[in-house]
Parts: structure tokens; C-alpha cells; sequence
């Protein structure tokens, strides 16, 4: 539900960027008159058309993506935080079936370190409970096989759109370079049509060349910025859990030495 709220939120704020963009002057001329976006897109040809439709698109998704993401790592971030000294309070007092049900806790859901943690904990409470006969390094090995299994779930989770923007921010500026392409054979197209090379049959051509290609980088820029942000932080995330499935494996270690 919230997450389905942060991403109706990035949709509203990807529609009042494009209403902000729409208002603006495309260009100043003589006497002060203005020509904005709107205008000019009632004069484009339906191959324009499309191009900005799909750009203006790329650019709703790219926003949605990043706020719910950032959303998600917010959450993530705080609830570990709250989480990691509880579960490290429960372990060193031997409660296994706290630390379980800590982790299990819908208070946690968003953290990364609790799925990571719960099943590293679940498996060595199950090798424990069913009594396998498996020895002391046979069940660190299937310990540590679970909580890799996990972090890497918990990764491609987090993961989850991010590679959506790196698309979009490659992308967009060749969907811009298109809509440049087709503005230009417009006003070639202009200039054969009235038989004059002057800047009235090739100045709507040209504008909406520049238009496209304006659109084109407003889309990329922002989806590459957000997508260096969510992968640095990923990077930390994922630095977070090595060290945590690290020191879970030397609990269970020195849990079995004795």
C-alpha cells in the first residue's frame, strides 16, 4: 500500500514537471511574444507527436521509479538501524527464537539486514531442531549457503527498477535525436514546398528539432543522476549485509566450538 502510494506520488510530481516544462517559453520573439511547448504541439507532425508522447512518458516512469525507491531505502535505512542492536541483544543472550521472531517482525519488513539475518537464523534453528547428525562445519556450510541465497534475493529485490533508469537516461537522449531528425526533414521539406530558402518555411522544422532534442535531455539528466544515487546506495546496502552475514557465521562458529 505504501509503496503503491510513493509511486502515485512520483506520477503527480513526473505530471507537474511536465505541466512546468509545457508552460515555459520555448523561445522569445520579436515584441516580446512568446511561443510555448503547448502551441508548438498542435503544429507538430504525428511523428513529433509520438516522440515527445514516449518521452514525456519515460520521464513520468523514471520519476515514479526513483521516488518509490528512494522511499524503500529510507525505510530500509531507518529499520535497520532499529533493528540491528535488538537482534545483537538477543543473540548474545542465546534467545535464537526471539531474535527469530524479531526478525519475522512487520516492523522490520523493509529491512534489509532482518531478511538477510532471518534466514541465516531459521536454517540453524531447523539443522538444531531436526537433528540431522550433520556435522559441526557441514551445517556452518548450509548456514552460510542460505544466508548467500538470501542476500542475493534481498539484492535483486532491492534492485527492483533501478535498471529501468539507467535504460532511460541511455535511451532518451536518442529518442530526442530522433524527433531532432524528423524536425529537420521538415523544414527541408518546408523550404522545397514554398521554393525559398528563408527562416519562415524552416523556422517550425527547427523548433521542433530543438524542442525534441530539449526533451530528450530533460528526461536522461535526472534518470541518470537518480540512478548514480540509488546505486551508491546500494553499494552500501549491500556492504551492510556482507557484514552482517559475516558476523552471524562467527556467532554460529563460536556458538558450536563449545
Amino acid at each position: 500500500m505504501e509503496a503503491r502510494k510513493m509511486r502515485q506520488f512520483g506520477q503527480v510530481t513526473g505530471g507537474a514537471l511536465a505541466l512546468v516544462l509545457l508552460g515555459t517559453p520555448a523561445f522569445a520573439q520579436e515584441g516580446g511574444a512568446g511561443l510555448n511547448l503547448i502551441d508548438m504541439f498542435s503544429s507538430m507532425g504525428p511523428t513529433a507527436i509520438g516522440v515527445a508522447v514516449v518521452l514525456f512518458i519515460m520521464s513520468f516512469w523514471s520519476v515514479g521509479v526513483a521516488i518509490e525507491r528512494i522511499y524503500t531505502y529510507n525505510k530500509a535505512k531507518e529499520q535497520s538501524k532499529l533493528y540491528a542492536p535488538q537482534v545483537a541483544k538477543h543473540l548474545k543472550d542465546g534467545r535464537l527464537k526471539e531474535a527469530i521472531a524479531l526478525s519475522q517482525s512487520k516492523d522490520f519488513r523493509y529491512s534489509h539486514l532482518a531478511k538477510v539475518v532471518l534466514a541465516g537464523l531459521q536454517e540453524y534453528q531447523f539443522q538444531q531442531d531436526s537433528n540431522t547428525g550433520m556435522g559441526r562445519e557441514d551445517v556452518l556450510d548450509t548456514v552460510r549457503r542460505s544466508i548467500q541465497r538470501a542476500t542475493a534475493l534481498t539484492t535483486s529485490d532491492l534492485k527492483k527498477g533501478v535498471n529501468t533508469l539507467a535504460t532511460i537516461g541511455s535511451t532518451a537522449p536518442f529518442v530526442g535525436l530522433l524527433g531532432t531528425v524528423v524536425g529537420v526533414i521538415n523544414a527541408f521539406v518546408g523550404i522545397a514546398s514554398s521554393g525559398s530558402g528563408g527562416i519562415g518555411a524552416v523556422s517550425a522544422g527547427i523548433a521542433e528539432a530543438l524542442v525534441e532534442t530539449a526533451l530528450g535531455l530533460f528526461v536522461a539528466i535526472p534518470a541518470v543522476w537518480f540512478y548514480n544515487y540509488l546505486q551508491s546506495r546500494l553499494e552500501y546496502f549491500n556492504v551492510e549485509m556482507d557484514n552482517s552475514s559475516s558476523e552471524l557465521v562467527d556467532y554460529f562458529i563460536k556458538k558450536t566450538s563449545h
